[in-house]
């Protein structure tokens, strides 16, 4: 009986071990150890100050918290770099004529675009460059500054981050 158990043990060992290719965030098997993130370069023509260095941050955060790869500072196997191309506030839909004559922005959109050049020295085919993109619709009557500003960049960076991330690692 402890053949069997012994047995068992090891094929369902051997079975798993088979498995350990994939990952739950979709990585697929990497050779890479370490990565880089180099800082991106707020090139937009309406600068807002700061977001350049969020981003960077936000990029290196999301790869350190979906693979086992170390972030190195400079001699990665996979290095990011780029810069924010444009960062843009846009009326959507308008409102009606106020009593002075003048229409207002019912809804505002934030959107900005962020271009990435991504190399992977153990497998040169994987290299790109791309721009992502994504925006932020708030209301008219508010300011993109404060706590309207930091949601917007937060859930705009969330998702081009991942969508890199995406592009990159994740090889289903």
């Amino acid at each position: 009986m402890k053949k069997i158990y012994s047995l068992f043990a090891l094929l369902s060992l051997f079975m798993l071990s088979g498995c350990s290719v994939y990952n739950f965030t979709g990585t697929g098997k990497i050779d890479a150890k370490t990565f880089q993130v180099n800082f991106f370069q707020n090139n937009a023509d309406l600068i807002e100050p700061g977001i350049d260095r969020t981003f960077t941050l936000a990029l290196q955060d999301l790869i350190m918290n979906q693979t086992n790869l170390n972030l190195v500072s400079n001699g990665g196997d996979l290095v990011y770099e780029g810069e924010i191309i444009d960062y843009r506030i846009t009326p959507m839909t308008a409102t009606a004529v106020d009593a002075n004559g003048q229409a207002g922005a019912a809804q505002n959109r934030l959107s900005i675009r962020v271009n990435v050049r991504f190399m992977n020295k153990k497998k040169e085919t994987d290299d790109f460059e791309k721009a992502f993109e994504f925006y932020y619709d708030f209301p008219g009557r508010d300011l993109p500054t404060g706590s309207v500003l930091n949601t917007a960049i937060t859930t705009i960076f969330e998702r081009i981050t991942q969508d890199i991330f995406n592009e990159s690692l994740a090889k289903w």
